[in-house]
């Protein structure tokens, strides 16, 4: 329903692009976020785009290094993260649900991905 990829081991400083392969019932006319969760610490907002990408959400902590994007042909979204360090250490999840101002909430989302793992090395 919901394929979260591309994560890795890379070292600090460098770039990653997740992306979020979805099905059409888990997709169409839905928002998706990007959340993350590290060891041993609660799940987290990372990104957030709306259904017409008009809209997009930032965690402060991610603002100016991370971008969302999607592209609804491909029924996918993406979440390219630049300036990694070790702080962003986490499984990566997407998620997809009707549209909200509460973004940063996991009961706002339907549907749920497995996630994937990015590590970041300093």
């Amino acid at each position: 329903q919901l394929q979260a990829s591309g994560g890795g081991l890379v070292q600090a400083g460098d770039s990653l692009t997740l992306s979020c392969a979805a099905s059409g019932r888990t997709f169409s006319g839905y928002a998706v976020g990007w959340f993350r969760q590290a060891p041993e610490k609660e799940r987290e907002s990372v990104a957030y785009i709306s259904w017409s990408g008009d809209r997009l959400y930032y965690a402060d902590s991610v603002k100016g290094r991370f971008t969302i994007s999607k592209d609804n042909a491909k029924n996918t979204v993406y979440l390219q993260m630049n300036s990694l360090n070790s702080d962003d250490t986490a499984v990566y999840y997407c998620a997809s649900g009707p549209s909200t101002t509460k973004w940063y909430l996991c009961r706002q989302y339907r549907y749920w991905g497995q996630g994937t793992q990015v590590t970041v090395s300093s």
